[in-house]
C-alpha cells in the first residue's frame, strides 16, 4: 500500500487539475511545481545544494508558464530531488520516514500527464479518436482498416 497510495494521490492531483480550464491549468501546474521545488528548503538537509535545486526548479517552472513540456520535467527534477532526499537528506515529511519515497513515487505520474500535454480525459479521448480517424481514412471500412483481434 505505501507504493500504491502514492500512485492514487498522483491520479487524484492530475483529476482534480482536469477541472481547471485552460490556460489557467498550465499556469497553476507551473505553480505548483514551482513550489515542490522549494519544498526542501526549510529542512532538507543538503546545505547549499537545497538552493541550486530551488533556483534550478524556479527557472524550469517559469519556462513552464508557457509549456507543458518544462512542468513535466519540473515533475521529472523533483522526482529526482525526491529520491536524494529520500537516501541521503531529510525527509519532505519531517515525521513521516518514507514520505520522500512516496513523493518520488506520486511526482512521476504527474509528469507523465503533463508530459502529454496536461489533457483532461475528455480532450484525451477526442485525440484518440481523431487519430484513430485519420489512421483509417475517409470512406474506408473499419473492418478492412484495422484486422480484429482473435
Amino acid at each position: 500500500m505505501a507504493y500504491v497510495l502514492p500512485a492514487l494521490i498522483g491520479l487524484v492531483y492530475v483529476l482534480l487539475m482536469c477541472l481547471v480550464r485552460e490556460p489557467h491549468r498550465r499556469r497553476l501546474n507551473a505553480v505548483m511545481v514551482a513550489g515542490a521545488g522549494a519544498a526542501y528548503l526549510s529542512g532538507g538537509g543538503l546545505g547549499g545544494w537545497e538552493f541550486a535545486f530551488t533556483a534550478l526548479a524556479t527557472y524550469v517552472a517559469y519556462r513552464g508558464l508557457d509549456s507543458w513540456a518544462f512542468i513535466g520535467i519540473g515533475w521529472l527534477l523533483h522526482t529526482a530531488w525526491d529520491v536524494v532526499h529520500h537516501l541521503k537528506g531529510n525527509p519532505i515529511v519531517p515525521f513521516s520516514h518514507d514520505s520522500s519515497l512516496g513523493c518520488a513515487i506520486c511526482d512521476p505520474v504527474i509528469a507523465l500527464w503533463c508530459l502529454g500535454g496536461g489533457r483532461t480525459p475528455r480532450e484525451l479521448v477526442r485525440a484518440v479518436r481523431a487519430k484513430r480517424a485519420e489512421r483509417i481514412g475517409p470512406g474506408e471500412p473499419a473492418e478492412v482498416a484495422e484486422p480484429a483481434l482473435r
